[in-house]
């Protein structure tokens, strides 16, 4: 299955990966550093290749980057 795959601003590649109707994954592709970002679907379109590359740009905008995990100390320091 191929995935929407887009440009954002700075010049790197996307994929746009439909986890559910409600919830999206961006991806970075080819030689993209940045991490992966979970985002919130829009409302009024279910599938990412009928977005434009703005919405996108949005869209990613408004991702949050994974939160780094807490791992708990098991010596109480």
């Amino acid at each position: 299955m191929a995935f929407r795959k887009f440009v954002d601003r700075e010049g790197h590649e996307w994929e746009v990966r439909p986890r559910s109707r409600s919830e999206w994954d961006l991806e970075p592709a080819g030689v993209n550093p940045g991490k992966a970002r979970s985002v919130a679907s829009p409302g009024y379109e279910k599938d990412p290749y009928e977005l434009s590359k703005e919405e996108l740009q949005l869209l990613l905008d408004q991702a949050r980057p994974p939160k780094a995990r807490q791992i708990k100390n098991p010596f109480g320091d």
